[in-house]
């Protein structure tokens, strides 16, 4: 649940930063805060299943949890 969407002392769950960016380029807080409001919500929106495809053939050695180096 989103801050901005009265999540501030729910509970969270640790993503990686790019799963994390990838969630907020996809859908909205208002979007979140409705409709993908666990795990098992976010697995199935189907705004994020290309992005899901793609993610799980990558090995985790590569996915860097930093976001772009400035």
């Amino acid at each position: 649940m989103p801050r901005e969407e009265g999540g501030k002392h729910g509970p969270t769950v640790d993503l990686c930063q790019p799963c994390h960016s990838s969630v907020h380029r996809f859908l909205s807080n208002r979007a979140l805060a409705r409709q993908y409001a666990s795990v098992e919500a976010l697995r199935g929106a189907e705004e994020l299943q290309t992005y899901l495809h793609w993610i799980r053939k990558q090995r985790v050695e590569r996915i860097s949890n930093r976001r772009g180096r400035r």
